[in-house]
């Protein structure tokens, strides 16, 4: 984003207008400066840390000030530690002017809300229970409108598609701010409390415990990432024929696994078997991978250790889990004709078979060295052809329905270009029949 686009400019310009907007009553209300002052310096200093150290905003101080101060100066709260914060990409101050103009609009929102349902009453008294409902509609509008902000620059600055922008945004910051959000009451509770403010300060310390051990995680997470990031690349950089192919069978894995309605763990764990299935052609001749036309019975029992290969280079890893059967297993075929074992049915894992099902998928609808994309809709024909024979049935009928109702809309990084949404196909009307390496 280093020449950003006029239109994005636009966008933050209105943003900050409606930010000022936001900021003008607050001449003309009775406002404890020294509480406004203390949050704001607290902020400053958190979201520095969490910038630098932890990733995400710190918002139980954001918080604290929705449930305290008038919205006004709740907005106000946020400014300093926005501006201040450190930014790692250009243009530095125009992501620092959006930030502080996002984050005053989501507080001041969220500050109106809980301020006309009677929370700050509530927090006055103090009536903790009369506060949990207007806090818990301050929390959802903070993460309703940060949401349809944030969506809105991916869409005008980078023209992520609408339905790719929004994508999840609030569902995945709706648990995290609601925790925060009760540390924030909490806060402000005890702030109004006869302890004070000193006490009140003293709730950051288990969130901060809590937030150094979602940060471990986080971390040894990305490298998780990291890790399988330098396998695919390599295999991209050997077959360039397939480039991109392991992050689209990775997402069909995940359209399948979320189909079949596995829980978040294994799906993420299906992501990687499909990511992953193909690193063993790293130990396989760049010739036989780039050859055009077919291959020769020795050529192919080459290729055909590949699975063998990629097992031996996954096996040390910990956390794939069962992605790890998926990588040796993917070639097998359900009437035992497959490879590297020739297993029969359910001596399949269960992971090894939604692989296949989306390794071929990708295959036939991808220009390959030795054969051309086929349409969409001829590929589910030909999987719906093959299940029972070649591929499990439930897997096939899992793709073929996430497919038929939203289409194939693989997202591949590794291509260095944006992928091109297909639409739902048509109800199949011929057959075909192929194979892949």
């Amino acid at each position: 984003m280093e020449a950003v686009p006029a239109r994005a400019r636009g966008y933050v310009a209105c943003a900050v207008l409606g930010a000022l907007l936001c900021l003008l009553p607050l001449p003309s209300l009775r406002t404890p400066w020294w509480v406004l002052t203390l949050l704001a310096v607290l902020y400053a200093g958190g979201e520095w840390l969490a910038r630098r150290r932890f990733p995400g905003t710190f918002y139980p101080v954001l918080l604290t000030a929705v449930f305290l101060l008038p919205p006004p100066a709740a907005a106000l709260v946020a400014l300093p530690g926005a501006l201040m914060a450190p930014v790692e990409r250009r243009p530095v101050r125009l992501r620092r002017i959006w930030r502080a103009a996002e984050l005053a609009l989501t507080v001041w929102a969220a500050g109106r809300v809980f301020s006309t349902l009677g929370g700050r009453d509530a927090v006055v008294t103090p009536d903790v229970p009369s506060a949990l409902g207007p806090a818990a509609a301050a929390v959802v509008t903070l993460c309703a409108v940060q949401t349809l902000l944030d969506g809105g620059i991916l869409v005008v600055a980078e023209r992520v598609p609408p339905r790719r922008a929004w994508r999840g945004l609030f569902l995945r910051s709706l648990a995290p701010v609601g925790v925060h959000g009760l540390a924030g009451l909490m806060m402000a509770v005890l702030w109004r409390s006869p302890y004070g403010p000193v006490a009140a300060l003293l709730v950051l310390l288990p969130m901060g415990v809590s937030w150094w051990a979602f940060t471990q995680y986080h971390r040894e997470r990305g490298a998780h990432q990291a890790t399988i990031r330098a396998l695919v690349q390599a295999v991209d950089i050997k077959d360039e024929y397939t480039r991109g192919h392991s992050e689209r069978v990775g997402q069909a894995s995940m359209l399948i696994a979320r189909e079949l309605g596995m829980d978040d763990e294994r799906v993420e764990v299906l992501r990687f078997a499909g990511i992953l299935h193909d690193v063993g052609k790293l130990g396989v001749p760049t010739r036989l991978l780039r050859k055009d036309g077919p291959l020769t019975p020795e050529e192919r029992r080459v290729i055909e250790l590949h699975p063998e290969y990629g097992h031996e280079m996954v096996r040390g890893i910990s956390f794939l889990g069962e992605a790890r059967a998926a990588v040796l297993h993917h070639h097998e075929r359900l009437d035992g004709s497959g490879y590297p074992y020739g297993l029969v049915g359910t001596q399949i894992p269960e992971s090894a078979r939604v692989v296949a099902v989306a390794d071929a998928f990708d295959a036939m609808t991808s220009t390959r060295s030795y054969s051309r994309a086929r349409p969409v809709a001829v590929a589910l024909e030909e999987l719906e052809r093959c299940a029972g024979r070649q591929f499990d049935p439930v897997m096939v009928d899992a793709l073929v329905r996430v497919v038929r109702r939203s289409g194939w809309d693989p997202v591949v990084t590794a291509d260095g270009v944006p992928s091109r949404r297909v639409p739902p196909p048509p109800p199949p009307v011929s057959s075909g029949a192929g194979a892949h390496r």
